[in-house]
Order: structure tokens, then sequence, then C-alpha cells
């Protein structure tokens, strides 16, 4: 392994700029399909799968905040955009007055409902369908161990 601080070999920077660039221009075509189809950020989009998929469709804000990509004032006001907008409610939580739940309402609900087809549709087209079903598995594990490092700080 060499030196952290040494500049890039050629195989590792062009992984690196490669790895950027699909990043950066696959969260904009899943950005302007949330924001066609139904009005949604990315950001957004994570609360609503994050909770929807929470038991009882909702989550400690705390809880939340670790599951979701984002910080935490940053999830309090993509939070604060879903309640206005109904999609969200926050409630105090009646064993701990310290927390609070973040809970999917019906019509969050409906609002996922209507952009997880658009949303699968383009994760298949930009990112699935360009991969063979072994370089889907690689990715798979390589990136699952980038995160896993950066969790685990």
């Amino acid at each position: 392994m060499s030196d952290a601080g040494e500049p890039l070999e050629p195989r590792e920077l062009r992984a690196w700029m490669a790895f950027l660039a699909a990043a950066h221009l696959v969260d904009q075509e899943v950005e302007r399909q949330l924001k066609r189809d139904g009005g949604l950020s990315h950001p957004e989009f994570e609360v609503l799968v994050k909770l929807h998929g929470a038991a009882g469709g909702r989550m400690r804000m705390s809880d939340l905040a670790r599951e979701v990509m984002v910080s935490k004032s940053r999830l309090t006001y993509q939070v604060t955009q879903l309640e206005r907008a109904g999609l969200v409610k926050r409630t105090g939580c009646e064993t701990d007055r310290r927390s609070v739940w973040a809970e999917l309402t019906a019509e969050g609900a409906a609002a996922l409902a209507g952009v997880r087809p658009g949303h699968r549709r383009v994760v298949r087209e930009v990112l699935i369908e360009v991969l063979t079903p072994e370089e889907i598995e690689v990715l798979g594990d390589a990136l699952g161990r980038v995160a896993e490092r950066l969790r685990d700080r």
C-alpha cells in the first residue's frame, strides 16, 4: 500500500474520476425524475423511503438522521419541507421528552408510491442495464465496503 499522501496512480485516478462523474450524473438523473414525477428532491425521497420501511412508518429524528445521508441540520430542513407539504408529520415521544418522531402520512405514502416506478426505471436505465450481473455484484461489494468504512468513522 502506498503512502496516502502520494499522487494517485493512473488507474486509481481513472477509477476516482469515473466514480465522481458517474455519481454526479446518476444523482442528476434521479433528481430530475423525482422532481418531474413528484416534486421531490433526492434527500426528501430518501427520508420518505426510510420512513416507509420503518415499523409503523415512523422513526425518531435522531435515528432517521443516522439512516439518511444528510447532516442533522439538513435532515431537519428536509423534514420541515416534507411536513409543510403534508407528507410527514412530527410528534413528541411519549417516553422521552427530548425525542421527536417523524412519521409518514398517507399523503407521503401516496407521493412515494407515485415516484417509485420512475425511480426504479431511472436506476435500471442509467446503472443496472449498463453493467453485467458480475459487475453489479462487484460494485455492490466494493461500494458497500467504502460505505462501511465511512460509517465507522
